[in-house]
């Protein structure tokens, strides 16, 4: 772990076979925060409706989406050191192809990363959750902690920590906005998961977030 002060190692770049515009961010809706906040609750059981890229957008630019000409972003970031990185497990998504897809905040944009639909083998990394292979789509939150302890040291470790947490709110309240329901997931295998997604060595997983339309 890279302590306060000390130099990081670059990062790896990702390889993508195709970029995938996503439709603008609202920045207004129908249902008010105090609405998203009293109907916000748990869900694991989801119909088979697709969901469609409108929807897919809302949820990624709610959760780590930029917000203004500076580049900050959706959810607060210790430093503005942005330690999150945004995966999408895709299964069933209207005008969009199943697969592995990692968002780009800075585009907001969907980099194609793996191809077809590894929705059972992300549920079985999930110690067998086999409800996850049910959600059309599974927003994967990992975290690339040195960006931030390279700033703040070990302490930074626990800043990562609460913004999982903001992040993941928002997507809860995202999702009740738009008639759809998640959960979070943190019972996972690590390695098995990151080998499922295709996660980078210096990424870890911190949590699953599956969406769908609530039964």
């Amino acid at each position: 772990m890279t302590g306060q002060g000390c130099s990081q190692e670059p990062e790896r770049s990702y390889d993508f076979r195709e970029e995938v515009s996503l439709p603008e961010p609202r920045t207004s809706g129908p249902v008010s925060l105090e609405e998203a906040i009293r109907g916000r609750r748990s869900v694991r059981d989801f119909r088979m409706d697709p969901v469609n890229l409108d929807q897919v957008s809302q949820l990624l630019w709610a959760v780590q989406g930029i917000t203004d000409g500076n580049g900050l972003r959706a959810v607060p970031s210790a430093g503005a050191t942005y330690p999150l990185e945004i995966y999408l497990i895709v299964g069933a998504v209207e005008a969009l192809a199943p697969g592995v897809y990692r968002y780009a905040p800075e585009r907001h944009t969907l980099d194609l990363l793996q191809s077809g639909d590894l929705r059972e083998e992300v549920a079985a990394a999930a110690l067998g959750q086999s409800w996850i292979a049910q959600a059309p789509i599974t927003i994967l939150v990992a975290a690339v902690f040195s960006r931030t302890t390279g700033r703040y040291g070990d302490r930074g470790r626990q800043y990562v920590h609460m913004e999982m947490g903001h992040a993941a709110q928002n997507a809860y309240l995202q999702a009740e906005a738009l008639g759809l329901g998640t959960t979070m997931v943190g019972a996972f295998r690590d390695q098995a998961l990151a080998e499922a997604a295709g996660l980078l060595f210096e990424e870890h997983p911190l949590g699953l977030l599956p969406v769908g339309v609530p039964r």
